[in-house]
């Protein structure tokens, strides 16, 4: 009707205002009538009207309307006009990004600087979240490159960088965590331009949880929850494999428990409920609430008998919706953790297991320091002092003799050690010595097949003498990880002293940032085991070669954590080479020492030769975390970890069972069973109610031999007002106790009156 109209008073001689033309544009371009539109700027153009801004509205109201292809068109036959403004060429780049359509944004980069104006880190950063989601890092990685080599204002930014990390992370090819390693270095060497912000951390997060470089994930995390609502950014609302979760189940399968318990208190800082994903229960019926507690393998007692065939037809095993663990031929793996973690699942670690670990690498630590600095690290100590801590440590580096572990030979067994065996796996026990022999090995043989351990005599652990003198000299030995001035005046040569018992390895002298997971290898050349069976001796060798090429691979493949700067980094070879190589590399250096490849192996004279060349200057001497202001992390390094207790293992886990049904997870009655197995374990009569009364809030019962052991073990611990506790509960929750346990409860309760009214009187 209105270009009706419009025609009527055209063929009428009488002119049309400048507002109606553009009214007229407004509404075409809200429609998506793009043809109709330039009609209207013709007309305009014939009537000498200025169709600039007419022309801007109509590109504006296409693109606002989503009308993106017939956008590009009419801005594209408009803007070789010079007609175009910063404003027009930023919002269809932008619009054109997020819906995509990269050829087209490409295409108007072009042709704005044609115009003469160039392109801006914020044009790059448009193209770039179009390219990091093509699945093909290498092109965003491409215009990053010409982003750096460019002017200061088309210079990466953090959201940059943000693209690039997530183009590899989300690739679905081979390994690329190194890719970001790299990229991670030239951010923090730009650190002083730039800084990380919530994204950054939860992209970096997602990428280490991903593939499995589970510490680098923790330390990211720690700076993501620093910010108000990290959890959610990670968490993603689900997307891209739910981050979030895949991070709370690799704590819970590498059995860093602890840091699973502060990633639970940070979403419950934001508001952030426990997403279904991280409630995966294990084969066994476990979920993160339990599955870290040993025996990792093993099914919960519930305390009364379970119906295997009813619970198979229950999960729907008859009908094949039943999900099994073991993968099907030519089907994929129908294990749910393997979905999202991009090069290997984690490592199923118990919480004990990991304690022992964490201290052990403490002790390297304490170890190479030692041994670095000297006597010196003990403060006022003697030789014998120094010798002392040093075998001890070592000592404690070896662990336990690996060798009561195995079973001794059949053939070198007497009888009575052979029906101690049998009778342990309920095997028949009669016959000759001879079928005995043949009954242990054939038994053997079968447990190797199905992969179960070999039986071993019981052996009592031997509890470690405190020797406090000993501690005491222990704890003079100051680490100083992280510590970037410590290592700054060492590289000055201040801090040295000429009471060390040996030459400096100057390996040694790199900071403890990038030897934190490279000294298992010298440890492991350290602490060596004497065999005295010849059989036993080959399989010892070919495991300490094994796990030589480990501890290689490990050594390899450096931490993540000393982005700025490496000490001495030309000098391992040396350090590292053998004693032939090294007198070879000696004889060539006295031949030719003019060479620059020569290097004096004093580390009092290196020191003074790398500042005399200049090869770095001690300003550029910094970690990550000095780079991005990461206050906490230095404390964290140096702290002793916390030994391993059956007392710890419970409050953990009741702390974490409470914050999962706090996040609105559902705890299974698998995970009540395993925690309540543990307290009785250590035990511990105080937690006992606590774990019951959870478990029936949860709407859970066990069976009555679960129930009458516990209150039969407060009985005999004297814990008689834990055990009234728990009847009355019992009672209360409508749970029958039976008549014999509540006459053992009663009769102590009466022999306690009796001789407290004899005290009395």
């Amino acid at each position: 009707m209105q270009m009706q109209s419009q025609r009527r008073q055209l063929s009428a001689g009488v002119r049309p205002l400048h507002e109606t033309f553009v009214a007229l544009i407004r509404l075409f371009g809200s429609k998506g009538h793009a043809t109709r539109g330039l009609e209207i700027l013709a007309a305009m153009e014939k009537l000498n009207y200025d169709i600039r801004q007419a022309w801007l509205i109509l590109v504006e109201e296409l693109v606002r309307n989503r009308y993106l292809e017939d956008a590009n068109k009419v801005f594209l036959r408009g803007a070789k006009g010079g007609r175009a403004t910063d404003e027009i060429y930023d919002l269809i780049i932008e619009e054109d990004c997020k819906a995509g359509d990269h050829s087209n944004a490409l295409d108007i980069a072009y042709e704005m600087e044609a115009a003469g104006r160039m392109a801006t880190t914020f044009h790059f950063n448009c193209l770039l979240s179009v390219q990091a989601t093509c699945g093909i890092p290498e092109i965003a990685f491409a215009t990053f490159e010409n982003m750096k080599s460019g002017e200061d204002y088309m210079k990466p930014d953090t959201e940059t960088y943000n693209w690039l990390i997530q183009a590899y992370t989300r690739a679905e090819s081979y390994d690329r965590v190194q890719d970001v390693a790299e990229l991670l270095g030239m951010m923090v060497e730009d650190h002083k331009r730039l800084q990380p912000n919530v994204k950054t951390h939860a992209l970096l997060v997602e990428c280490f949880t991903k593939y499995c470089v589970v510490r680098e994930a923790i330390r990211h995390f720690r700076a993501l929850k620093r910010f108000e609502g990290g959890t959610r950014v990670l968490h993603n609302e689900g997307n891209f494999g739910d981050p979030l979760s895949l991070y709370l189940r690799a704590l819970c399968r590498e059995g860093r428990i602890v840091e699973l318990l502060e990633a639970l208190e940070a979403m419950a800082k934001d508001n952030q409920p426990i997403p279904p994903r991280a409630m995966i229960l294990s084969r066994k019926y476990r979920s993160l609430v339990s599955s870290w507690i040993e025996p990792l393998q093993e099914e919960a007692e519930l305390g009364y008998e379970i119906d295997y065939i009813a619970r198979y037809i229950e999960e729907g095993g008859l009908t094949g919706d039943r999900k099994r663990w073991v993968p099907r031929r030519g089907k994929t793996p129908l294990d749910p953790d393997v979905a999202g973690f991009i090069y290997s699942n984690p490592i199923e670690t118990s919480f004990k297991q990991r304690c022992i670990e964490d201290l052990r690498e403490h002790h390297r630590k304490l170890l190479k320091t030692l041994q670095n600095e000297g006597p010196s690290a003990l403060g006022d100590a003697t030789e014998s002092d120094y010798i002392r801590v040093e075998e001890w440590l070592k000592k404690i580096i070896k662990g336990p003799d690996q060798n009561v572990l195995k079973p001794k030979a059949a053939s070198k067994m007497i009888v009575s050690e052979l029906k101690e065996e049998l009778e342990a796996q309920g095997l028949p026990t009669d016959g000759t010595r001879n079928v005995l022999y043949q009954r242990v090995q054939k038994a053997r043989r079968i447990n190797r097949s199905r992969g179960r351990p070999l039986w071993v005599p019981p052996i009592e652990e031997e509890e470690e003498e405190v020797d406090e003198e000993l501690d005491e000299l222990i704890s003079r030995i100051k680490l100083e990880e992280g510590n970037t001035e410590f290592w700054k005046r060492r590289f000055l040569g201040e801090g040295f002293s000429d009471d060390h018992e040996k030459p400096l390895d100057m390996s040694k002298l790199e900071p403890p940032d990038v030897l934190d997971d490279a000294d298992v290898e010298d440890a492991a050349k350290e602490v060596e085991d004497d065999e005295t069976d010849e059989e036993e001796d080959v399989d010892q060798t070919e495991s300490q070669d094994g796990d030589r090429v480990k501890d290689k691979g490990v050594e390899a493949k450096k931490p993540l954590q000393m982005i700025g700067v490496q000490l001495l980094k030309d000098s391992d070879q040396t350090t590292t080479s053998s004693k032939k190589s090294r007198r070879r590399s000696s004889r060539i250096s006295v031949e030719d020492d003019d060479d620059e490849d020569w290097f004096p192996e004093d580390i009092f004279e290196a020191f003074k030769e790398l500042r005399k060349r200049k090869v770095f200057d001690v300003s550029d001497m910094y970690t990550l975390a000095d780079a991005w202001g990461w206050t906490w992390e230095r404390e964290l390094k140096n702290v002793t970890p916390r030994r391993w207790s059956q007392e710890w293992e419970v409050e953990l886990a009741i702390k974490v069972m409470l914050k999962v049904i706090e996040l609105g997870g559902n705890p299974t009655i698998g995970d009540c069973a395993m925690i309540l197995r543990a307290a009785i374990k250590a035990p511990l009569p105080s937690a006992f109610l606590k774990i019951l009364q959870t478990t029936h809030s949860l709407g859970y019962v066990f069976g009555s031999q679960l129930y009458d052991e516990i209150i039969l073990l407060c009985l005999d611990l004297g814990e008689l007002d834990a055990a009234i506790a728990i009847v009355a509960d019992l009672e209360t929750s409508g749970i029958t106790v039976p008549d014999q346990t509540l006459d053992r409860v009663i009769s102590a309760r009466q022999m306690i009156d009796i001789a407290v009214n004899d005290v009395t009187s």
